[in-house]
């Protein structure tokens, strides 16, 4: 069994938020590649390669879609089992660093982006995101140009053993 590393996975949210590590491609909506990055920098663990609708991985130049996908990586992470696995809390002051929150900007009920959780400040937490970079972002996104007032949130603690 391996261990989620929260502050490796932070560490590389920290170091990479504003640029690209030349081992990972690169996509016009980077916001999910970069935070399966993050992930992967933890420990998470890979799994069902070469399916791309199934799984959550990286390799020989293609992928998951929920290893790029916001949408996808948040169901990928409601159903998930094995590997990487995360619980849904009802509430951002029960994230801590290294878990995701998944932003749906319309409230359509189709997740646009994703960030991870790098601060937490009197029990606020803050985020990193790639797309439109962001660094230690306030969680809510309430300054986005993106936000609306029917977006919706999904706050996902990623389980700590996979």
């Amino acid at each position: 069994m391996a261990t989620y590393n929260r502050d490796a996975a932070v560490a590389y949210a920290q170091k990479w938020w504003n640029s690209h590590n030349p081992k990972f491609p690169i996509f016009d909506v980077d916001c999910t590649n970069y935070i399966s990055q993050c992930l992967f920098a933890g420990g998470a663990p890979m799994r069902g390669q070469y399916n791309r609708g199934r799984g959550w991985w990286l390799g020989n130049n293609t992928w998951s879609y929920s290893w790029s996908t916001p949408h996808s990586l948040r169901w990928y992470l409601a159903g998930s089992t094995k590997g990487l696995q995360a619980t849904q809390v009802d509430s951002p002051t029960k994230l801590i660093l290294g878990d995701l929150i998944f932003y749906d900007f319309e409230g359509d009920g189709r997740y646009d982006h994703s960030t991870i959780v790098t601060s937490v400040q009197d029990g606020i937490p803050y985020v990193n995101a790639h797309t439109n970079n962001s660094r230690n972002r306030h969680w809510s996104y309430a300054d986005s140009y993106a936000h609306t007032p029917n977006t919706k949130y999904v706050f996902f603690h990623v389980k700590d053993q996979f």
